[in-house]
């Protein structure tokens, strides 16, 4: 392992001590690029510990976002663990320049044809963690069975993915429970992560559902008060957890 694994040895450590109560992601893929990291450092002060960032390529999803070099970017200017959610039909390929650049997980999606096995293997050799997405229109059983055992998070997406600032969808609560359901009949524990529509005035429900970690964009950057607006998500989904 080269000099620059060797400093992301610690991910998976670091995952296993941020625990698994109620976390609000901020996604930096709606904070303003110009200031970024002027935009996400007030928050860390105020205690957000895991940043959001979405990859996409224009294959997997129509849209373009960004790259190992923003990830590199956030990475010198933050210490919060980061969550990369790789919307792009080759992760297999990218988790290592992802990891090299900062990553602390990368998320890969369940509908790509890849080998839980290949990733989980490509992951552990980094020394980072792995985790699964799954899009709203994929069928829960028998994918998450598949990969419960191989990664440390399960995403379920509450939109399809692809752009930010659209609504949650409903179904998304039955599918939050059906997957812990499911890993729970694998035996297995990943955190549960959930992306897309997701605000002050759903958290507290989404978390009741079984979701972790919540991943807010819009409501966190584009509140008059970013900062504000997380604490408050933050103590929704606490709330919600201890229904």
């Amino acid at each position: 392992m080269d000099a620059g694994n060797d400093a992301r040895v610690d991910a998976r450590e670091r995952l296993r001590l941020l625990g698994t109560r109620p976390r609000v992601l901020p996604s930096i893929l709606s904070a303003d690029f110009a200031v970024l990291a002027a935009s996400f450092l007030p928050l860390e002060d105020a205690g957000a510990e895991v940043l959001h960032l979405d990859v996409m390529d224009g294959h997997f999803v129509e849209n373009i976002t960004f790259g190992p070099p923003l990830v590199r970017s956030v990475r010198a200017a933050s210490r919060a663990f980061l969550d990369v959610h790789l919307m792009i039909t080759e992760p297999l390929r990218y988790i290592e320049p992802f990891a090299t650049a900062g990553a602390d997980l990368c998320c890969v999606h369940a509908e790509v044809p890849i080998e839980p096995e290949a990733c989980a293997a490509e992951a552990a050799r980094l020394g980072i963690a792995l985790g699964v997405a799954v899009r709203p229109s994929t069928e829960l059983d028998p994918v998450i069975a598949r990969w419960a055992r191989h990664v440390a998070l399960v995403l379920v997406m509450s939109v399809e993915p692809g752009f930010g600032g659209q609504g949650f969808i409903p179904s998304a609560f039955d599918r939050l429970r059906r997957t812990r359901e499911i890993c729970d009949r694998q035996g297995s524990a990943p955190l549960i992560e959930v992306d897309g529509g997701i605000g002050a005035g759903n958290a507290a429900e989404i978390a009741a559902a079984g979701a972790q970690w919540l991943v807010a964009g819009n409501a966190v950057f584009k509140a008059t008060d970013p900062v504000a607006a997380w604490r408050k998500m933050s103590l929704s989904a606490v709330a919600g957890a201890e229904r």
